[in-house]
């Protein structure tokens, strides 16, 4: 018999069809719905984005002013939903706070319907509920820092658009628009990327004929981990370890001694390099100028020519977005929070189109563990049980 051929990871096994997104291996460009990430980065709103993910074309402006007006009704943060959040520690994750939230979200809105089959949703449901989830995480997300900084949460603007709103709620300050680009950016780069970890999560679970809610909250548990969505996080502990650029020689070459793997280097994906680290290089450049910190510029440059040459290996996205949230006043902590909020728009755009052609995702395994045996050949070891039941002998 042939053994079959193990793809540990699911490394390179092509496991379904999708119309959202690919890497054109010919540009090396990340494309959505068939435009290049670059150019949507650099010409659209995030709400366009979104807009075009969900329904596989740009919106007119007709359009796009009818979304906006229905994700700014669904701004404000449910006193619900703040209620669960502050019932948890505040050492919690964010991304436990985040979960939380969504899940409560979803067992509000899926109240009152008694089959599970029901609260699957049509599309047109799913894209209301797509739509609302959009609209409330920037809430969920900036009341969490605001929480742990000991501040209340501030009421969102229906004057802004989704990034400058976003901005708003967190720090409660007018953004500068320098800022707001750079954070658009950031949100649309990060807003889609065919079958990685987390959509695969939200994809597996929509097979089932689960609800949307539950998908996305097993996406949200995917990306918490740093080998994933919490590398943005780790890129800034790094940064923090190494201090400035003069450093950066002796810190790498410690780490490559203890064979630590250096995060926002490498991508499954991407072998000439991240496609999306240009646009957000030049996001993290103008932001560097904008808060004059040309330290951070220089760190940012000097670890990334010697891992480089070093190692031959290229930065992914996170490398560049972790400095860039930091300057804008976003805690470590909330970096990966983030990712949820624009990741959102991905995995609910391939929820629906799971549902709109699903199959059940069930993976075969290939067993290496004991061979068949028979519970009349267990002899189990009683001696433990006789000194439990002689205490006295055992004592003496």
């Amino acid at each position: 018999m042939t053994e079959p051929d193990i793809k540990k990871g699911l490394a390179g096994v092509v496991v379904d069809t999708t119309a959202i997104s690919k890497v054109n291996p010919e540009t090396n460009s990340l494309l959505y719905r068939g435009y290049p990430v670059q150019e949507l980065a650099a010409t659209q709103p995030f709400e366009a984005v979104a807009y075009l993910l969900w329904n596989g074309e740009l919106p007119t402006a007709d359009e796009l002013a009818a979304f906006r007006l229905t994700e700014r009704r669904h701004r404000a943060l449910s006193p619900v939903v703040k209620d669960a959040i502050d019932r948890l520690p505040l050492d919690s994750h964010p991304m436990d706070e985040v979960r939380t939230a969504v899940s409560v979200i979803g067992a509000i809105e899926t109240a009152g319907i008694a089959n599970v089959l029901d609260a699957v949703g049509t599309p047109e449901e799913n894209q209301e509920r797509s739509l609302t989830l959009f609209a409330a995480l920037p809430a969920i997300v900036s009341y969490g820092q605001r929480r742990r900084r000991g501040l209340e949460p501030v009421e969102p603007r229906d004057d802004l658009d989704y990034a400058a709103n976003f901005l708003w709620l967190t720090f409660g300050e007018d953004p500068d628009p320098v800022v707001v680009d750079a954070f658009n950016r950031s949100m649309i780069l990060y807003a889609e990327h065919s079958f990685n970890a987390s959509t695969f999560t939200a994809r597996v679970i929509t097979s089932t004929l689960s609800d949307l809610y539950s998908a996305v909250v097993g996406a949200i548990g995917a990306l918490k981990g740093p080998l994933h969505g919490g590398a943005n996080e780790a890129v800034m502990h790094i940064f923090d370890e190494i201090g400035t650029a003069d450093q950066v020689e002796g810190w790498l070459d410690a780490a490559l001694a203890e064979k630590r793997k250096i995060m926002g280097f490498g991508h499954r994906v991407y072998k000439r390099g991240d496609s999306r680290v240009p646009t957000m290089k030049a996001a993290l450049d103008s932001l560097v100028e904008h808060y004059d910190k040309p330290a951070v510029g220089e760190l940012y440059e000097k670890l990334e020519s010697e891992f480089v040459g070093r190692k031959g290996i290229y930065p992914n996205l996170d490398y560049p977005s972790g400095p860039a949230y930091n300057l804008i006043g976003f805690d470590t902590l909330t970096f990966t929070p983030l990712f949820v909020a624009a990741r959102i728009t991905g995995w609910t755009a391939h929820i629906i189109e799971q549902q709109s052609s699903n199959a059940l995702i069930r993976p075969l395994s290939l067993y290496d563990g004991a061979d068949e045996r028979h519970i009349d050949e267990y002899e189990p070891d009683t001696s433990a049980i006789d000194v439990l039941e002689r205490p006295e002998e055992a004592a003496g």
